[in-house]
Formats: structure tokens, sequence, C-alpha cells
């Protein structure tokens, strides 16, 4: 067996073994891109190897998504399958593990109309909430976990043969993932240990707020009360480990959602279904979003943040290295999965009930100030020219990174 087929072996066991942590006998669900089914494959046969009792996938078509976006009449994009997410929703609460396999051309959408296209994105985002509250509640496992799409590494590598650039993306992805090491379990059995003393550090200082400084960036995020740093294998509501993402460099939590002030930029393009957005900017009052550009794919960005009031909030804010192993490949990948374990970022829109004490729901949540919403969008805005550091409600300050890096 060559080098490829061995790390591609590696990555899938760590798909099932570590990103989800599959119990014998539970059933998966799993989404893909339909170029991705040679791999969907051998992740089935690593599930079913692992005792799963059924492995079902949804595949999604970009070039379909396409057609439909072009030539459905206008009524026909306020549609969205929520029969389809709810019947997720019913399987995530009954035990079933949630696979995603990430990978898609970036600018599969380019050249759309963006109206129609934040209409459909709209649209679609209202039909998933069942599956995205079932997600972000950890009401089962879950995890997602990269494909080398060729229109993905055309876009990451545009200057090489389509061959060749896909070959380029697989070694990023062994290398972030650490499935190229001799044991990537044990290697990542150690890199969670590594962000779990980071999260416990985090957890015990009780910071009441952090406060970003870079360039364009001057931005306090309040945190919620009786917040929790999150970060690696993270429990679900049973007790269950998974690590969510593959690969993932990040600890997280949730800001409050009326406690957030100042402007802030992006330091990496956003992959947002398909349609490149680029520059960000955005300017923040009591915590609503009240100013956003970009200087690429604005309308589509604004068009999914008029979705709810909460969109234009945060629901996340996550602190990532910017030496890592992702940002130390110097690439740009034009995928959210990766770009956002390259660096700090946000998210606009829901927030994670595990990154609360008790995981509340309802009014209790809100109350403490956790956003809703029907999205949740990552952005990212670390680099190695951002400073970040802890506040205390008092207003004295702890140094957590400079330029870029951790100095606790």
């Amino acid at each position: 067996m060559d080098a490829f087929k061995r790390n591609l072996e590696k990555l899938a066991e760590l798909a099932i073994r570590v990103g989800l942590n599959l119990e014998k006998g539970q059933e998966v669900i799993a989404t893909a891109p339909v170029e991705a089914v040679d791999f969907v494959r051998l992740l089935a046969e690593k599930a079913y190897r692992e005792g799963a009792s059924l492995f079902t996938v949804i595949y999604g078509d970009q070039e379909l998504a396409r057609k439909r976006l072009a030539l459905a009449p206008e009524e026909g994009l306020d549609k969205a399958p929520a029969w389809l997410y709810e019947g997720m929703a019913k399987a995530f609460r009954e035990g079933a593990a949630r696979l995603a396999v990430s990978g898609s051309d970036p600018k599969a959408l380019e050249g759309l109309p963006p109206e129609r296209v934040g209409r459909a994105q709209k649209a679609n985002a209202r039909a998933y909430k069942p599956a995205l509250e079932a997600i972000t509640e950890f009401v089962s496992n879950w995890t997602i976990v990269p494909f080398a799409h060729p229109g993905w590494a055309r876009a990451v590598f545009p200057d090489l043969p389509e061959e060749e650039a896909v070959r380029r993306l697989w070694e990023a992805i062994f290398q972030a993932t650490r499935a190229d090491q001799e044991d990537p379990i044990a290697a990542w059995e150690a890199h969670d240990r590594a962000l779990h003393e980071k999260v416990a550090y985090l957890n015990a200082r009780r910071f009441h707020a952090l406060h970003f400084r870079g360039p364009g960036t001057d931005l306090v995020v309040g945190l919620a009360e009786g917040h929790l740093w999150q970060g690696g294998a993270t429990p679900t509501k049973g007790g269950r480990l998974c690590n969510p993402n593959l690969p993932t460099e990040e600890v997280f939590t949730a800001p409050h959602r009326e406690r957030v002030e100042g402007v802030v930029r992006a330091s990496r393009p956003l992959a947002l279904g398909g349609t490149l957005v680029e520059g960000i900017f955005a300017r923040f009052e009591r915590g609503f979003a009240v100013e956003v550009r970009a200087e690429k794919g604005e309308e589509v960005l604004k068009r999914l943040l008029d979705t709810d009031e909460g969109a234009r909030r945060l629901g996340e804010v996550a602190l990532v290295p910017a030496d890592n192993p992702i940002a130390k490949t110097g690439l740009v990948f034009f995928d959210t999965l990766f770009d956002e374990n390259a660096a700090s970022h946000i998210a606009f829109g829901q927030a994670y009930a595990e990154n609360l004490e008790g995981r509340p729901s309802g009014e209790e949540f809100r109350r403490r100030g956790g956003n809703e919403s029907l999205i949740h969008v990552d952005w990212m805005v670390g680099s190695e020219e951002m400073d970040v550091d802890g506040l205390y409600e008092d207003g004295t300050r702890t140094p957590l990174m400079r330029r870029g890096r951790w100095v606790v």
C-alpha cells in the first residue's frame, strides 16, 4: 500500500474512532459531496468494522444546486427540504451519530444573482433549524472530516494542474489532521490533552470579556454568564466524548449576545455556500452588528444576516494560535473547517448550549446571554498581528495572546 492510501485509511479510521468515537450498534447519518463517493465508502467500511448498525449517506451536488439557482422560479427559492432536516434531527435525538464530509468548490456559485443565492440560503437555514439545534446541543456524537474536492483544490492551488492540486491538498489535509503521523490516534490524544489544558486555564480565570486588538480591529467581546470554554474532545449530553472537527486547533466559548462593542476586520476569506466573501468589516454596538461590509460577496453575506435578529449577533468566540500546523502551511484554504482552525475567529448566529454551565435552553439560555439564530457562520479575525487580553469585571486584564501566539 502506498503512502497516500495508508494516510487515507488512517484519516477514515480517525473520523470513526476519534472524531465520532462510534459506539457499537450505533447508526451513522453522513452528508457528503457526490464527488466523495469513494471516500464515503471507505468511511462506511471503517464504521461497520467498528460495529455500526446502519450507515446512511445523503449526497450534495453543487452542479445541481447551480442549475436550481439559475433556472428555478422565484417562489421555488423559498423552498427547502424541511422533511429531510426534521428526519435527521429525529435520528440524532434518538442516538444516531452525525458524520459530515466537508469539501466543496468555494466558487461553485460565482456569477449567479446574489439575491437568488441569498434567498435560497435563507430558506435552507430556516428549514435546517431542527437539525442545527440537535447538533449544537450535542444530543449525540458528531464530527466533520475533510475531502479533497477537485474544485476546492483548484481554489487553493490555482496555478497547478488539477491532479497535482488535488494531491497537494490531500497532503495538507493529512498534515492538518495528523493522519500522516505514525500513530495518529496517539497524536490526537496528546493534542486533546494540550487543548484541555488551555480550556482548564481559561475556565479557572472566569474572564468577563476578551479584548482583540489588531489591524482594523479593536473589539471587546463580553462573555455569557456562566460561560464554559471547550476545545478538543467534547462530551455529548449522554457523556460520550467526540471530536467535532478534524482538524481542530481552537478553544471556544459563548459571547454575551448584548455585550460586544467595537470594530473588527476579517483576516481570511470566508467560503459561504459556494460564494467567496472577502474583506469583511463589522461594527458592533450593544452586541448587534450595526454595520457590516465586505469587499467581495457583500450582498450574499448581508442577505444571510437578514435571516433573523440573532444573525447579526455573536454565538461563538474562539482563540487559535497563529503558529499551529494549519497556519504553518501558509495556505488560505477557502474552507471554514480549515481556515477557522488557522486563526482566532468569531461567529454570527447560534450559540452552543455546551458553552454554558448546565447546558440551559429556552429562557434561561437567553437570560445568561446565549444567542439564538437559524444560522452559525464562523469568520476569521486572528493573525500574527493580533493581541488578545482577558478582561475581569473590574477592568484589570491578563495577556492571553501576543502577535497571535499564546503567552499563557
